[in-house]
């Protein structure tokens, strides 16, 4: 450590520290645009200009290195000086549209303008204009407000991975924008709204909806994968008017996704259901609450202790609250099969136990020597913890992937391997570790080719002091998933390295826990578990978009005689196929828990107003286990129940491998999506028109 002072106080600093870092821990303020603690150091915009003594001009504190015995003033006239100086240049050009810009109140130009700034302009020239560009759904242009801090440039090369923005020109003409003319394409691009200290880079759905002194900020949870990633809603009389990033380090550092930030648009969609409605001779009939729930239990007498007459599908987004009352009153109606895992076909492996978990903290995935990605498009599954993979990938890790088809990475793959066969490919693997091994290769794998790529990452996963082996969501929804668990185990076991199996939706471990033990172990596909119902109950689930296998989905719909829907959204598929739909509160409206794929439990508060006459999944439950007259759902707050189940939860569960045979994989040439899509995992941001009008909305397909 050693001792610096500034502005006559002594600080402690480590050697190498940057001044505007020491500064900020010291709580003394120095101004800034360029200098962001996430992004290299720019040093353009010159604003945090500060006297550092014996040097013979004023010095930018975001570049300068503390040295032991340095004295510094932020607030001397010299700086000042230069500090007035650089904000007098900044504003020269920046335009008057305070009034309607939606940076207004919360714009960093703005408030160090009140400190810096001068009433009046010496510049009487009239101002630059620069020509706004359409970068696509998400962000709004108004580059003539640029300062050119270059913040979103250094984000997209550093943290998305992209160089889709860029500087052209030099002096007054220099400008900010894409390299052609095309939209910014990252699933992260929504950060640079945040980063954006002016109203350059704004929110296109949020454009001119409210003033941020009107809204109150809400902490949160988002609800899309299994992040967690801690967000603030922004409301305005109840309604919300946008999400933006919570900072928190160990999980979502100070980011978030663009499918986090942009699917509260989903709220006022159309489709959402408005009342509870039921089908009377062919047409839906509006009913009251307590008509409804009369009507459901009376559905669900109908079915009592049948548990192979009926099948309960429940979203694996549901909160813990949520899952937990579902299993308290469908098996105390004598039913026992209830599904979560629709983006999953095989379940051969159940036997082996449940865990999708990271089992090791995000923040050191970072510190990777090795990974290998299995039938995982990470970028679009996973971003943020992509991004750690990423980091440490620049930082000398060597990544590997395995996949059906060439993925567009925004890091350095090694060794990309493309084969249309997962089983294939990933025995081709395990092949090549037994070979370096020198052990015996099993028989069922024995005829399978070795490619040079394939050596090349059992090398590198071999050779590292900490590797990691990852399946994704085309390895879960493979026909043969089993078998490709079976083989990554045995690849670890050969090459020292780590699995995880990685749960995509945001209460996957959540559920593992407390429905797990309730899947049918004779039923080992998605067809089988949906064969010969009768009665079909869906809690917040679309089966025919949220199903990985729609033709057995929809199989499901048209040959059971009921069908209860209870969801946010009523659509095509309920309205011809359901018997009666309830409305449910989407995330905002309601209160829960969720466990993270690091073994997180965070909680949730409601943040909005419910819409129209939709109820949190958690009180449709309790009540329907009251009218049927079950014991203990007299819970009167959502705390209630987490305070019971946090009593009865299970630890998570190993998996042991060893009960997987390894056989080999028959063969088909069924069409079915592998990967959904990023932007088509639930019914929330299927409906959320921004993210919809992205690149990414369309999924892709291959054969199985």
């Amino acid at each position: 450590m050693i001792k610096i002072e500034i502005n006559g106080q002594i600080v402690n600093a480590s050697e190498g520290d940057m001044l505007i870092d020491v500064a900020d821990g010291a709580k003394i303020s120095i101004p800034r645009f360029c200098y962001h603690k996430k992004l290299s150091i720019a040093a353009n915009c010159r604003m945090c200009l500060v006297e550092v003594e014996g040097a013979p001009k004023a010095v930018p504190a975001c570049a300068t290195p503390v040295a032991d015995g340095m004295k510094v003033n932020t607030k001397s006239p010299k700086a000042v000086a230069a500090q007035k100086a650089v904000m007098e240049f900044l504003l020269i050009n920046h335009p008057l549209d305070c009034p309607i810009c939606d940076q207004g109140g919360e714009c960093e130009l703005q408030d160090v303008a009140m400190d810096y700034g001068d009433d009046v302009s010496q510049y009487s020239e009239g101002k630059r204009i620069v020509g706004d560009r359409n970068v696509g759904s998400l962000i709004q242009t108004d580059m003539t407000r640029c300062i050119h801090c270059t913040r979103c440039v250094r984000f997209g090369q550093e943290i998305a991975g992209l160089k889709e923005l860029g500087a052209t020109g030099r002096s007054e003409w220099m400008e900010i924008g894409t390299y052609i003319e095309k939209s910014i394409s990252s699933e992260l691009s929504g950060n640079m709204i945040d980063l954006c200290p002016v109203g350059a880079l704004t929110s296109k759905p949020y454009r001119y909806k409210a003033r941020s002194w009107e809204m109150k900020a809400t902490p949160s949870i988002a609800p899309h994968d299994s992040i967690g990633s801690n967000i603030l809603v922004h409301t305005r009389n109840g309604e919300v008017m946008r999400v933006v990033p919570q900072e928190n380090e160990a999980i979502n550092e100070t980011w978030i996704s663009d499918r986090d930030r942009f699917s509260y648009e989903a709220i006022a969609h159309q489709d959402r259901m408005l009342q509870p409605t039921t089908k009377e001779q062919g047409e839906w009939q509006a009913l009251e609450w307590e008509a409804a729930l009369e009507k459901a239990v009376t559905t669900l007498s109908k079915y009592k202790n049948q548990s192979k007459d009926v099948v309960v599908l429940i979203s694996p987004s549901a909160t813990l609250e949520e899952m937990y009352l579902a299993r308290k009153l469908f098996t105390g109606l004598g039913m026992n099969q209830i599904e979560y895992r629709l983006n999953q076909q095989d379940f051969r492996a159940d036997k082996a136990g449940l865990n999708q978990g990271l089992n090791r903290s995000f923040a050191s995935i970072e510190q990777l020597d090795a990974a290998l990605l299995v039938g995982c498009y990470l970028r679009k599954e996973l971003p943020l913890l992509n991004n750690r993979l990423r980091k440490a990938q620049l930082a000398g890790a060597k990544v590997s992937c395995l996949a059906t088809t060439k993925l567009d990475q925004n890091m350095v793959v090694s060794a990309d391997m493309v084969d249309p066969s997962l089983f294939n490919g990933l025995a081709g693997l395990v092949k090549a570790a037994c070979e370096r091994k020198n052990q015996a290769v099993p028989a069922e794998i024995g005829d399978v080719p070795v490619t040079d790529d394939m050596h090349k990452a059992v090398e590198q996963l071999d050779a590292a002091q900490d590797g990691m082996i990852m399946l994704g969501q085309m390895a879960q929804s493979d026909k043969d998933y089993a078998l490709l668990l079976k083989l990554a185990s045995m690849l670890t076991d050969l090459t020292g390295t780590a699995l995880a199996d990685l749960a995509m939706f945001a209460n996957t471990q959540g559920a593992h826990r407390l429905l797990g033990d309730l899947q049918p172990h004779q039923a080992t596909t998605l067809t089988d578990r949906f064969a010969n119902k009768k009665l079909l109950v869906t809690l917040g689930v679309e089966p025919e978009a949220d199903a990985i296998d729609p033709n057995a989905a929809m199989a499901l719909v048209k040959q059971v005689e009921d069908w209860i829907h209870i969801s946010p959204f009523s659509s095509e598929t309920s309205q011809h196929h359901a018997s009666l739909q309830l409305p449910m509160a989407v995330f905002a409206e309601n209160a829960g828990s969720y466990i993270n794929l690091q073994g997180d439990q965070q909680s949730f508060k409601i943040v909005a107003n419910a819409t129209a006459e939709s109820k949190p999944l958690w009180k449709i439950l309790r009540v329907l286990g009251n009218v049927c007259q079950l014991d203990g759902f007299d819970y009167v707050s959502s705390q209630e129940v987490l305070d019971e189940l946090s009593t009865k939860m299970p630890e998570p569960s190993s998996v042991d491998s060893s009960q997987i045979d390894l056989t080999k994989p028959e063969p088909t040439m069924n069409l079915t999506p592998a990967y959904m899509g990023c932007y088509a995992i639930d019914s929330m941001v299927r409906r959320a028109p921004a993210l919809q009008a992205t690149p990414d909305a369309q999924a892709p397909v291959r054969t199985i």
